[in-house]
């Protein structure tokens, strides 16, 4: 196998892992939401920010495509194509996972608030806490991105 390839089979990995937690996220929040909206739909402002937290996920993969791009060359080292491969799967399975369980939690909030306990904010504090290791996965990118040199 080529080194580029590996390479960008981690690129696809990360961007693919990541969008599809979101994509999975936001269905779970999005589903809450709908039965949420049938007991309070006054509350809907809440709801969509709440729907929205997993999404982020999917726009880390992407970003971290940018933070590797400049190394996607035709003569990549096979030490440099792993390091890509490497970051793309943990980015991507991070991503992937977080993001579920980000929904999860917001999803939990979004029935809470529909049931008319005031619970936004909490729910936002808690829901930093799958987010946090999505970043965490971003920053070890952008740090490996920098160990690989132009």
């Amino acid at each position: 196998m080529q080194p580029i390839v590996l390479a960008y089979i981690g690129i696809g990995l990360m961007v693919g892992l990541a969008g599809i937690g979101s994509s999975i996220g936001v269905t779970i929040t999005g589903n809450a939401s709908i039965g949420a909206m049938k007991k309070n739909p006054d509350a809907f402002g809440n709801y969509m920010v709440l729907s929205a937290l997993p999404g982020t996920q999917g726009l880390y993969g992407f970003l971290g495509y940018f933070l590797l791009a400049k190394y996607l060359v035709a003569d990549i080292t096979m030490f440099q194509a792993s390091a890509i491969f490497g970051a793309g799967l943990a980015l991507g399975a991070v991503g992937l996972l977080s993001a579920i369980r980000q929904g999860q939690v917001c999803a939990n909030g979004i029935a809470g608030i529909g049931a008319g306990y005031d619970v936004f904010g909490k729910t936002l504090i808690l829901a930093v806490f799958p987010e946090l290791y999505a970043i965490v996965s971003l920053a070890a990118t952008f740090l490996i991105g920098q160990t690989l040199g132009a």
